[in-house]
């Protein structure tokens, strides 16, 4: 198979691109060149964001310019998405935008499939909208090049791994790598639904081999994980003499902190958020050949890049940092009385939040 990822040196596009690579397929990428690419790859060079940003492309012509297939992660306005689909799209058999379950119209309710209603997509002539606004408008500029036979909008969730860059997951390893009383929210049983990064690109791959179109939500099935295996797998790996101390749902909001953003990963239970970030309806992928491996592997890896790294973890410029002020969660742990942990709030008040939430790369 021949495969062109545009970017392919970050998060989603890189694990592609290794999965791609370990499977032996011919595998070109065009991106700005400021990372070393993933050894035997292709790399072309060029700035989406520039008028010329696809010269590279255009000029590699003849067989080394067609590819089976081309995966797309880009996240901003859809221009770039329009511009390269136009110019692909009688040198490529199938277009893969990597799109997000935000495009779905807030709040979706729990167990939402792909025909739930969705966002009015930005225009891809337009500058940038709203995050979930600009990734309806990639899916439509996608699709609008390749037709709904030749398009494959993957509408990810909650994406986590090695190489993540939004923050979340190695932010819970780091706070609970330095030990001591870690505010965990709950309740300990609280279902969770994400994706490793890994599982996500074997899935695309798998899904080009089988020629498939059109939308699907890519994630884990409801429950994979929950809080309490999420966060005990965490002490588990860095070792830590760390002591989770789980906190009523109710405790947490009264403290005013934010869900998602403070505490990444967790919304509380009964909330239209949870319903949406952690309740889709993934039974078309799986019948499609998703297999998601134990969340245990996906945070082992993780902690095992993020020492690797011997430093922080990388950080999208263009996502804000997550993550509680210390501050903060000693004085809740201070102020929680004993007991108090594990049960689920009566309302379902949900986080003060955009509602249309980043859950992808």
């Amino acid at each position: 198979m021949r495969l062109l990822v545009l970017g392919g040196s970050d998060f989603a596009g890189r694990a592609v691109v290794e999965a791609a690579v370990g499977r032996g397929w011919d595998v070109t990428v065009l991106n700005r060149g400021r990372r070393t690419p993933v050894p035997g790859v292709r790399s072309l060079i060029g700035d989406r964001t520039a008028p010329d940003g696809l010269a590279a492309l255009a000029a590699h012509d003849g067989e080394d310019g067609e590819w089976d297939a081309v995966v797309d992660t880009w996240s901003a306005a859809p221009r770039p998405v329009r511009d390269a689909a136009r110019l692909l799209r009688n040198r490529a058999g199938r277009y893969v935008y990597v799109s997000s379950c935000s495009v779905y119209a807030w709040a979706p309710p729990a167990g939402y499939t792909e025909e739930a209603p969705l966002v009015e997509g930005a225009d891809p002539d337009a500058d940038g909208t709203d995050y979930a606004r600009d990734k309806r408008g990639g899916e439509l500029a996608a699709t609008g090049a390749f037709g709904s036979d030749r398009a494959l909008l993957v509408r990810s969730g909650l994406i986590l791994g090695p190489y993540e860059n939004i923050g979340r997951l190695p932010w819970w390893l780091d706070r609970i790598a330095r030990g001591g009383p870690v505010l965990a929210p709950g309740p300990r049983d609280l279902p969770l639904q994400y994706v490793d990064v890994r599982d996500l690109a074997e899935w695309i791959l798998g899904a080009v081999e089988r020629e498939l179109s059109g939308p699907y939500n890519l994630m884990s099935p409801q429950g994979h994980a929950t809080m309490g295996t999420l966060l005990d797998a965490c002490v588990g790996v860095t070792g830590a003499d760390a002591e989770l101390r789980w906190t009523d749902p109710r405790a947490v909001l009264a403290a005013g902190i934010e869900p998602w953003t403070q505490l990444p990963v967790w919304v509380p239970p009964g909330s239209e958020a949870h319903d949406a970030l952690h309740g889709a309806d993934v039974s078309r992928a799986v019948a499609t050949g998703l297999r998601c491996r134990p969340v245990t592997e996906t945070v082992a890896d993780t902690w095992g890049w993020l020492r690797e790294l011997g430093g922080s973890a990388p950080q999208r410029p263009d996502r804000p940092p997550v993550g509680l002020d210390p501050e903060v969660e000693a004085k809740v742990l201070g102020a929680r009385a004993p007991g108090s942990d594990l049960s689920a709030p009566d309302s379902d008040r949900g986080p003060g939040h955009d509602p249309s939430p980043d859950r992808d790369s």
